[in-house]
């Protein structure tokens, strides 16, 4: 069939099962963009191509599907830049479409012309620059390929001006074939075999649950291995939900704002399943002393990330898909039982749950940040989708949230990026339009990209935006107070933005919570509206997240609250 580069652009786009494209047009991309148009493909405009990347990074958190964005050459393409970066830290599918100036305009700094490629060449899978439309079709199956198998990540394909408008005779590939790329999906069984005769032999064994387990859809088959086991379970930032925050078994996430059980179980356990995991520096602290006691098996489906971090001492390379459920199958046909040989682990584990659980000072004056959090986990019953941005809130919430279920939480843990949250949340609604989605956010990193407000209220995407005010940039000045003398070099907002201004000038409803006796009928009237609210929050300036280890200390030597 005869068709336009545009709009062969598009029917790839329908060959790969797309239902939403995020974006922002600009002179590079109008023919696409009118193809868009003639095709009345569903788009969400944001009100910038960060909010576009962060927005299909949401979706594809939220749905497991390839996020899509398409913005212009030059400054917007630029401006995905951290959003890719986000994407590539937590490994999430996205392919991300730009234009880029015509082909005899390459290379002569025309205007708004920039080396996206070479720009995000460190931070993507891989990514194109397409100088020819037949390519296209090649090229878009390769790039969802690429962007969804393996250890999924982000895709550029950045595409010259004058191929939009080109014709080709259009056909969609079937299959891909890449050379180079053979992604891993199944390993060797016998290494199965080696893993559940170390597991029989522990007597202090963990499960380390990572956010491969949600990237693989592998939640469940995790379950099915704890409830095989008994062994107690440790999860990272990113692993959160993948077992029940409530789990009796779940000792909560580990590392420098991990529990106090997480991180001395880690320190005293003898066998480490790692499952999903990359060994950050956020979770290991002092890396010479990680898991002084401890031999760790490693599943992986990505064989970089061995022995990058911590050694190995069994690699189980392959998707989590394969390798979980035929450990389950060796575990059943063994008729293993542990139950016996870990019961004073698992009464050791229980103590120091009981000696120091997660606790902090109540206050009738001011509004508790913590507080807060279970009273949204009361009125949601921990059926929502979470979104965090990135600071304070985000560790209050990885601490006091009851998850349920996986792709419950979205936050950049990778990165660490401020502004995420907001156009996240927008693309985990759209994505979810039935889910109830709530975004808790800093009064520092809701300036970031506020204006996607404005976004929720175009689309009527009913996200609560909780905004944690304490007129403070709160892990900054949490750091300045505890490791800097209380130096607060420029840490210290004290603006006046009126947030509650702010919503209502963007068509979003605005509420606000100053004291305790507000923080139950604002909540739920904010919850009751079916569209967007922004409720902004006003809690304490020198609240700090505890547990905490001291940049450079051991996971035991935490510094405890309350």
């Amino acid at each position: 069939m005869i068709m336009t580069g545009a709009e062969a652009i598009i029917e790839s786009l329908k060959e790969e099962k797309v239902e939403v494209v995020f974006g922002y047009p600009g002179g590079a991309v109008l023919t696409l963009y009118d193809a868009l148009y003639k095709a009345n493909t569903n788009h969400v405009l944001t009100k910038h191509e960060q909010g576009a990347v962060h927005a299909a990074d949401g979706y594809a958190r939220a749905t497991g599907k390839v996020g899509v964005c398409i913005v212009t050459s030059g400054p917007g393409a630029t401006n995905l830049v951290t959003g890719i970066a986000t994407a590539y830290m937590d490994s999430i599918p996205l392919v991300a479409i730009t234009g880029q100036v015509a082909v005899s305009l390459i290379g002569r700094d025309s205007f708004q012309e920039a080396d996206i490629c070479g720009i995000t060449t460190p931070v993507t899978k891989h990514n194109y620059l397409v100088k020819k439309v037949e390519d296209l079709p090649r090229v878009l199956k390769e790039a969802f390929y690429i962007a969804r198998t393996g250890r999924p990540g982000p895709v550029v394909v950045d595409i010259a001006k004058d191929v939009f408008a080109a014709t080709l005779d259009y056909h969609y590939p079937e299959k891909v074939q890449l050379r180079g790329y053979h992604p891993l999906f199944e390993g060797e069984i016998d290494v199965i075999e080696n893993v559940l005769e170390e597991m029989k032999a522990a007597r202090k064994p963990l499960i380390f649950v990572g956010g491969g387990v949600n990237l693989a859809d592998a939640a469940q088959t995790l379950r099915e291995l704890v409830a095989l086991t008994g062994f107690p379970v440790i999860t990272t930032l990113m692993g959160l939900g993948c077992i029940p925050s409530d789990h009796p078994l779940n000792l909560g996430m580990v590392g420098m704002h991990g529990t106090y059980a997480a991180n001395m179980a880690t320190t005293e356990c003898d066998l480490l399943l790692g499952i999903g995991v990359r060994f950050d520096d956020r979770v290991t602290g002092l890396v010479a002393e990680f898991l002084p006691k401890a031999k760790v098996v490693h599943f992986d489906i990505d064989p970089a990330e061995i022995n990058k971090n911590v050694l190995a001492f069994i690699r189980v390379i392959g998707d989590l898909k394969w390798s979980l459920p035929a450990l389950n199958q060796k575990i059943v046909a063994a008729k293993a039982v542990w139950n016996v040989q870990i019961e004073p682990w698992i009464k050791q584990v229980a103590a120091w749950q009981s000696e120091q659980p997660l606790i902090y000072e109540l206050n009738e004056e001011q509004v508790m940040p913590q507080a807060v959090i279970e009273k949204v986990n009361e009125l949601t019953q921990g059926e929502a989708i979470i979104v965090t941005d990135v600071g304070q809130h985000q560790m209050w919430i990885a601490q006091y949230f009851n998850f349920k279920e996986p792709r419950s939480l979205l936050t950049s843990g990778g990165l660490g990026t401020m502004g995420y949250g907001l156009p996240a949340a927008l693309g985990a609604q759209t994505g979810c339009p039935e889910k109830v989605v709530i975004l808790f956010v800093g009064d520092g990193g809701i300036m970031m990209n506020c204006q996607e407000l404005a976004t929720a209220a175009n689309y009527e995407l009913p996200v609560k935006v909780l905004i944690f005010n304490n007129q403070v940039l709160g892990m900054v000045a949490q750091w300045q107070r505890m490791f800097y003398g209380g130096r607060y070099s420029h840490s210290r907002l004290k603006g006046h933005t009126d947030f509650v201004k702010l919503a209502e000038a963007m068509g979003v409803v605005g509420m606000r919570i100053s004291e305790p006796s507000e923080l139950d009928e604002t909540l739920k009237a904010a919850m009751a509206i079916p569209g967007p609210v922004v409720v902004d929050i006003q809690i304490p300036e020198t609240e700090n997240v505890l547990p905490m280890v001291p940049p450079g200390a051991r996971l035991d030597q935490m510094v405890m609250g309350g």
